[in-house]
């Protein structure tokens, strides 16, 4: 599944918390890990009182330190250091990625807020937007639950194959961890429509009820089907339909799954504050406490 995994660092402890969730994945699907740092331009020592590496030198030493950490231990593990300084950090990483070649790029994020944030959503936006490598995304709050063990992968479907990518990496996620996978589906209510929808809910209120609650019944028999495909193929998944805001339920149902991950696909928005601001993806990542792989789309695909 997956063979190399690339771990972005800047000598913080917020970035390290990626390290033991890496680890992981890393012990569990027999991937190697690639550590790297990219020397930034004018690089403050400091951002917001955490260490920021500065130089070649300093960056080479943290990394080699870094790979003798004991959550480590036993794996395959290199590092890599860009020596030539660069202004876009996020940019430089992103064509690290394509030259590195990792299946996935594990990071840490604040979500929405944080000077941090900045490189780090920059970095998944540009590597999303890729259209091919997945990113997982860790908040430090929630690194140490990483290495406790995954009990639960939640994976958000919405009956369009073209947006359900994610799927097939939950479900060999799920055999490799040994744990369980929940299908989830949202159906808003009429209150969360958007757009057109919207419109149409506020001048035709009863008949768009009604079309709800038919896409509610479709739903649920979806979802039974992809459930009933899994254990074809040896995949035991719970299933559930939910109605009301996408983002939100998704970021519910993680909250009482203990020791969840979501796999979920994302287009990767164009821009980064559109990203953070703008899709169900990007609101998941903010508001989650659970770890979240985004699985890029098909570059082209609505």
């Amino acid at each position: 599944m997956f063979r190399r995994l690339l771990v972005p660092l800047d000598g913080s402890a917020m970035a390290e918390a990626a390290i033991p969730v890496a680890a992981r994945f890393a012990a569990r699907t027999g991937a190697s890990l690639t550590l790297v740092h990219v020397v930034e331009r004018n690089a403050p020592a400091a951002v917001h009182r955490e260490r920021h590496l500065v130089n070649a030198e300093e960056a080479e030493a943290y990394l080699a330190e870094a790979a003798r950490l004991p959550a480590l231990a036993g794996l395959t593990v290199d590092t890599h250091v860009h020596t030539a300084e660069v202004s876009d950090v996020a940019a430089s990483i992103f064509e690290h990625s394509a030259e590195l070649a990792p299946d996935l790029v594990v990071m840490t994020t604040h979500g929405r807020g944080g000077a941090r944030r900045l490189i780090f959503g920059a970095i998944a936006q540009q590597v999303i937007a890729l259209g091919t490598t997945p990113v997982l995304l860790v908040r430090p709050s929630a690194a140490e639950a990483g290495t406790a063990g995954l009990h639960t992968i939640l994976a958000p479907i919405d009956g369009d194959p073209d947006h359900e990518k994610g799927l097939p990496v939950a479900a060999r996620l799920a055999a490799a961890f040994s744990c369980g996978l929940h299908l989830l589906m949202v159906v808003p209510s009429l209150r969360h429509l958007s757009g057109s929808e919207a419109a149409a809910g506020m001048l035709l209120p009863n008949a768009t009820r009604l079309k709800l609650e038919m896409e509610t019944a479709g739903a649920e028999e979806y979802v039974q089907a992809r459930r009933a495909q899994l254990a074809q193929s040896g995949v035991a998944a719970t299933c559930e339909v939910f109605r009301g805001d996408p983002a939100r339920a998704i970021v519910k149902s993680t909250r009482r799954l203990a020791g969840g991950l979501v796999v979920m696909g994302t287009h990767g928005r164009a821009g980064t504050d559109a990203f953070w601001a703008g899709s169900v993806a990007a609101r998941v990542v903010a508001h989650s406490r659970a770890p979240v792989l985004l699985v890029p789309l098909q570059r082209g695909k609505k």
